[in-house]
């Protein structure tokens, strides 16, 4: 892990097209702004893992599930 140290409104630049721009510190708490292209997500890390969670768990859809849809469509098409 690389630790550098910045100031208010020092930044710190990632690549050619990331910029992290310390905007306020206040007691322990601190501002960050970030610059990033439209195509690169940026979020805090604990939104970042129930995104990744959600998606997990949306990966794993029971067979049971698509079986009966599968069925649903079966019979609509021998009725129809």
């Amino acid at each position: 892990m690389l630790v550098l140290s910045r100031k208010p409104n020092e930044s710190i630049i990632i690549s050619d097209n990331i910029e992290i721009k310390i905007v306020e510190v206040r007691g322990e708490q601190v501002k960050l702004g970030i610059t990033a292209p439209r195509d690169i997500s940026v979020h805090r890390k604990e939104i970042y893992e129930s995104i990744h969670e959600q998606n997990k768990n949306a990966a794993q859809t029971k067979h049971a599930n698509l079986d009966k849809l599968s069925n649903l469509f079966k019979k609509k098409k021998d009725s129809a």
